[in-house]
């Protein structure tokens, strides 16, 4: 089996691994609590973040590898000073709106902290969140591809793009139904003790 091949198995079933686990995982959380209800709140919560850590690391270590791997195949188009210009851009501006989003959120919420302690709260309207309602998951995906653009890797390009419609896919099924639960409760809680805010969580 081709080195191509292998790296090509190792993203996917990585990026899998990722959202699938995790989506899994939270899942569980919000219906069964199976983290919490015998560990408690915070043992409970830092058990699952050793696993979605392990996870989200080694789904990023797959995607570099699959560019390294498949360097240098991006044979038309833009020269290869180009691409590596745009690539560094995508991977500065990706970077800091992630940093930026995840700063205002809080540390916790980087590994959805609300399935484990479902407190809401809105974030200040500044920074991405101003001109975005999902920075991490949508320009917060930039680095991505430029990391693929950097190695002028063709297949990396299409590996963020899979990484992307992944988390997503999540975000969807999983993640947007449980805020949509924490909204619709602060919104009730709001009208019985005002200052009721809510947040959403996008990694």
């Amino acid at each position: 089996m081709s080195g191509t091949v292998l790296a090509v198995a190792y993203q996917v079933v990585s990026r899998l691994a990722y959202v699938v686990g995790v989506g899994v995982a939270l899942t569980l959380q919000h219906r069964r609590q199976i983290f919490t209800r015998k560990d408690g709140v915070e043992a409970g919560f830092r058990r699952f973040r050793r696993f979605a850590a392990l996870v989200m690391n080694n789904d990023v270590v797959s995607l570099i590898v699959l560019c390294l791997v498949t360097r240098d195949t991006i044979a038309a188009g833009p020269s290869p000073a180009a691409l590596r210009v745009t690539g560094a851009l995508f991977v500065i501006v990706g970077l800091w709106v992630k940093f930026a989003a995840a700063r205002q959120l809080g540390a916790p919420s980087y590994y959805w902290h609300n399935f484990f302690a479902p407190e809401a709260r809105a974030p200040c309207p500044s920074g991405p969140y101003r001109y975005l309602k999902n920075p991490m998951y949508t320009v917060g995906y930039l680095p991505a591809y430029g990391v693929a653009l950097l190695c002028g890797s063709w297949l990396g390009l299409w590996g963020a793009a899979f990484d992307q419609a992944a988390i997503l896919t999540f975000y969807f099924l999983v993640e947007k139904p449980h805020f949509e639960l924490l909204t619709n409760g602060a919104t009730r809680g709001s009208r019985e003790q005002p200052g009721g805010q809510y947040a959403d969580t996008n990694r």
